[in-house]
């Protein structure tokens, strides 16, 4: 009769224990799971085999592993988006400053009598003044006015300083126009800005989390293989 070939004795590939209820066939562990061992043991052969002591500690390294990295590219991720802005000028600024720096003397003076002719203090000045003029040539002065009625100096007054302050609020207003528009520009540049910068991070976002999905998958798949392993164990042996 022929002799059986002797049976290849079954040991870990790692620790070298031996035991067939302690092993597992290496051909059954997640190809990352494989790759993690090989590049910290050094070697590995799917035809070999390998320990459930080891095999665990492998396992949670993985999902240590895994949870490292996400923070690490969290860490990144906010790294770029600080070095992002920190490269890029500013444009939230206040354009009213620009503005007045680039103003004439004139051109605010314009301003500031503009924004005083629309007040309530320049119609109560107004009226004070022309109530006194008013009674000084109408009761004070009436034997030897300087203006008798019908007040012709006064309505002469009037009309000049009508006529001066038309084209100063006409002026003050055009300030105005120009003011807007900058304003309206100044507030599209800021807005494509921060429409370029949320696109930006979306796609830093898709790009995290299609990695992220991968490596709860296979954290996912780890944990039913543990819990078949678990549920083999709590077999009563018939």
């Amino acid at each position: 009769m022929q002799k059986r070939k002797p049976r290849e004795k079954q040991v870990c590939q790692i620790c070298g224990a031996g035991g067939n209820a302690e092993l597992h066939p290496g051909v059954f562990v997640r190809p990352a799971i494989g790759e993690l061992i090989r590049r910290d043991a050094g070697f590995w052969d799917e035809n070999g085999w390998i320990c459930i002591k080891d095999l665990q500690r492998f396992r949670h390294k993985f999902v240590e592993e895994v949870l490292e990295t996400e923070r690490g590219e969290l860490t990144t991720l906010e790294r770029e988006v600080l070095e992002s802005m920190k490269e890029q000028d500013t444009l939230s600024k206040n354009p009213e400053e620009s503005f007045n720096a680039k103003s004439s003397f004139g051109e605010r003076m314009a301003d500031h009598i503009a924004d005083f002719g629309g007040s309530w203090i320049f119609i109560g000045i107004f009226a004070g003044v022309i109530f006194f003029w008013l009674v000084l040539n109408s009761f004070i002065l009436a034997a030897r006015p300087f203006d008798p009625y019908p007040y012709i100096l006064l309505n002469l007054v009037l009309s000049c300083l009508a006529a001066i302050q038309a084209p100063i609020i006409m002026m003050s207003q055009n300030r105005q126009e120009f003011r807007d528009r900058d304003r309206a520009l100044h507030d599209y540049q800021v807005n494509l800005k921060a429409e370029l910068e949320i696109r930006h991070l979306h796609q830093k976002l898709d790009h995290l989390m299609s990695h992220q999905w991968e490596r709860l998958l296979n954290i996912q798949e780890l944990q039913m293989e543990l819990i078949d392993e678990m549920r083999q164990e709590k077999k009563p042996l018939k």
